[in-house]
């Protein structure tokens, strides 16, 4: 498989690694927008770039039939177009807030344990996020699907914001410091107790492993796609 990285950051750097660890062929590494002619050997794109340019960069892979995974976030208001672009142009776009394996197992636990505690008021719910202090956007992409998750499944909460919960918004602390991967708590807690579920990254790599297995999944196909389509969750 040929790959065209589109952002070649630390992220970038790490998909590289892995990509060709597991036989693939990084053809292009961009730090600008792709051109036709950057992606005339790609059979896919990873693009983990910056809020500010990854519609753009999105936009034009698509419009060259070139099949997109995505793991920029904090520019989400634009997913609906890109994802009629995708259509437009018979090809696929997978976007992901976080590839890794456990994450996404993380973000359905927390739709069941949101499910499971809807009806005991006693709990108020409370979230954190922790991220190096180079990430441009707060909170996380992986803390509004976290969010959103569990909304969907816990009728007190209508809406998120940063800061403090409070009546029916659900609170999310974007804390950002040193060097850390990326660690995300989802607090239940009432006068008496604190019921707690967390997943903390080690590192990079198991983001860059599950987008490259995305890369690998989305060959062939047409339509819009998340990480559960991949992993069949």
């Amino acid at each position: 498989m040929n790959i065209a990285l589109v952002g070649y950051g630390k992220m970038g750097k790490i998909i590289d690694r892995i990509a060709t660890e597991r036989g693939h062929i990084v053809v292009a590494k961009l730090n600008a927008t792709p051109t036709a002619e950057n992606l005339a050997e790609a059979d896919v794109v990873i693009e983990f770039s910056n809020p500010e340019v990854a519609f753009n960069n999105i936009k034009t892979c698509l419009e060259n039939r070139v099949p997109v995974v995505c793991g920029t976030t904090g520019w989400l208001q634009q997913k609906p177009e890109i994802e009629k672009i995708a259509a437009q142009n018979e090809t696929a776009f997978l976007y992901g807030s976080n590839f890794s394996l456990g994450v996404n197992l993380f973000f359905e636990l927390n739709k069941k344990l949101a499910s499971m505690m809807k009806n005991f008021d006693e709990y108020k719910v409370q979230m954190e996020e922790v991220h190096h202090v180079h990430k441009k956007d707060a909170p996380s992409g992986t803390a509004i699907t976290l969010a959103e998750g569990l909304i969907q499944n816990h009728p007190k909460y209508t809406a998120w914001k940063l800061d403090e919960t409070i009546e029916n918004e659900l609170g999310i602390f974007a804390i950002r410091e040193d060097e850390v991967p990326g660690t995300h708590s989802v607090f239940y807690r009432s006068e008496v107790d604190e019921i707690e579920i967390k997943h903390t990254a080690f590192s990079r790599d198991g983001f860059a492993l599950g987008a490259v297995v995305a890369a690998e999944w989305i060959i062939g196909k047409t339509g819009n796609f998340t990480m559960n389509d991949v992993l069949g969750l």
